[in-house]
């Protein structure tokens, strides 16, 4: 008892945000404008949870780190680095709450400091209820310490679950943290996690930066659970009809990627990854960046996927067309400069052998898009090579559960 009572001291000193707020100026509230700047296009990052659940420390934190940088990642265009639940134990006698001093010896500020250094961003989890998902205190009645403390240690992302709620108005709930935040001064995109169950789609923008849609994924990629876990194509067909809800800073979450988790096939995962790029999803990895496979990181890195992701104009794909009982289905997203990117999915078991007239389609978004008209380049995501125009057809096997993703640019452009 005396050893645990000495180590949460400890902790309070290092975890406590009262050792940064000394002599500190006052700051200037985030307005409106500023608070709408923080996420123009997805985040794209790395979570500690499905990889490593509770089992989180400074060492593996700094390890995901260093590993985004030397694998390219960060180039690619990853940078937040975000510890999930379990980071934290107590608070102190005034509130303030208190990481894991086995785990986090240093204090959260420290990590915050060294993934800082290599020109990433810090993340943090914490939970709108009186305790987190796995038991760890919550920010109910803490919310203006709490937001107050992760400004202090330079905290850059904030996901906030919804477990223990005590039956709260869940748009209430979020709208009092992201209030904390913006009080504080320091940019902090705000994830809210509430899993889909209060539509947080519906009134979410202006209050967080991006909103789960659907319960935790798995690494399946056609999975159900009585419990409510879903797969891959159980987080599109919930992201499917939200397409009117995203954009520059409000996006709808359709969950952590679990490229390079389970036991996916490489086809069911370069889908998976290709339509988040599609659906303008958060790009979160939850696989251990330190031990990765060749095919894990040409998946995740695939910069031409990720550029339709982070295109600026920064519209979700809809479902143009939905074919064979749901087992062909072709997405478009429209992208900024008039170019379009099209995926042509075979969620069955069967290869899709595409044979597909570009003459004989109109797509509509904003404005129409006729193929009789205007003629374009396609472009293969995957395979990196161009495939003619639209005035030819498009042949293509496509595997079972696999994909073919292409970007159509106006020719002469």
């Amino acid at each position: 008892m005396k050893l645990k009572s000495l180590l949460l001291a400890m902790a309070a000193v290092v975890c406590s945000s009262a050792l940064f707020a000394q002599n500190r100026e006052k700051t200037k509230p985030l307005t409106d404008e500023q608070w709408m700047s923080l996420a123009p296009t997805p985040p794209m990052g790395w979570n500690s949870w499905n990889k490593f659940g509770c089992n989180v420390s400074e060492n593996l934190i700094k390890d995901i780190a260093d590993a985004m940088v030397s694998s390219g990642m960060k180039d690619a265009g990853y940078e937040y680095v975000v510890i999930d639940d379990c980071w934290q134990i107590d608070r102190d006698e005034n509130g303030v709450i208190v990481c894991d001093p086995e785990r986090f010896p240093n204090g959260m500020k420290a990590v915050a400091d060294y993934v800082h250094g290599l020109g990433l961003k810090f993340g943090i989890y914490s939970c709108a209820g009186t305790h987190t998902c796995q038991g760890r205190p919550g920010s109910m009645g803490y919310q203006f310490i709490d937001a107050k403390t992760y400004a202090e240690w330079g905290v850059d992302y904030l996901k906030y679950d919804w477990c223990d709620n005590e039956g709260q108005n869940a748009r209430a709930a979020y709208l009092t943290m992201a209030n904390a935040i913006k009080a504080t001064g320091h940019p902090i995109v705000f994830s809210i996690c509430e899993w889909g169950e209060n539509q947080a789609w519906e009134w979410g923008k202006g209050i967080g930066h991006l909103w789960r849609v659907t319960p935790d994924i798995r690494a399946c990629y056609d999975c159900k659970f009585d419990w409510g876990g879903v797969g891959v194509l159980g987080c599109i067909d919930a992201m499917a009809p939200l397409h009117e809800y995203a954009g520059p800073g409000h996006w709808n979450d359709a969950e952590m990627l679990e490229v390079g988790n389970g036991e996916m096939t490489k086809d069911e995962q370069i889908s998976h990854f290709a339509m988040w790029c599609m659906l303008a999803a958060p790009l979160m990895s939850g696989n251990d960046l330190r031990d990765m496979s060749l095919q894990t990181i040409e998946i995740l890195t695939n910069k031409e996927a990720i550029a339709v992701n982070q295109d600026p104009l920064g519209k979700q794909a809809v479902l143009f067309m939905d074919m064979d009982g749901h087992d062909r289905q072709i997405w478009a997203k429209p992208l900024a400069n008039g170019e379009i990117a099209v995926c042509f999915l075979n969620r069955g078991r069967d290869t899709w052998n595409l044979d597909y007239n570009w003459l004989n389609q109109t797509m509509y978004f904003a404005t129409e898009i006729n193929f009789r008209t205007n003629e374009y380049n396609i472009r293969d995501l995957w395979a990196h090579k161009d495939l003619g125009t639209s005035k030819g057809r498009l042949v293509a096997d496509i595997n079972p559960h696999g994909c073919l993703m292409v970007r159509l640019s106006r020719t002469g452009m």
